[in-house]
């Protein structure tokens, strides 16, 4: 599946905050900061993680509904286990 950039920038976006998140999670671990929050930073990250997949499957989806010829269309099990994946 290929998602045009356009689609795909702000869920680049997401990733790399998430990515910082998880790296201030880890320093917070090293650090040995109060477990309230790093759970609450881990959650955070968790959250951006799921947008970001969310985002794919629905840009996913708008592209195989439109019909690209280059690419089969996705069967609705393969959307459902897609969704099952991020659950």
């Amino acid at each position: 599946m290929q998602v045009d950039e356009e689609s795909m920038r702000p869920v680049l976006n997401r990733l790399r905050r998430a990515q910082g998140q998880l790296a201030a999670v880890i320093t917070m671990i090293e650090a040995g900061r109060d477990c309230k929050d790093v759970v609450t930073q881990l959650a955070a990250v968790s959250r951006a993680l799921d947008r970001a997949g969310f985002k794919i499957v629905a840009s996913g989806m708008r592209q195989c509904l439109a019909g690209d010829p280059d690419t089969p269309p996705m069967s609705q099990e393969e959307l459902e286990k897609l969704f099952l994946a991020l659950a």
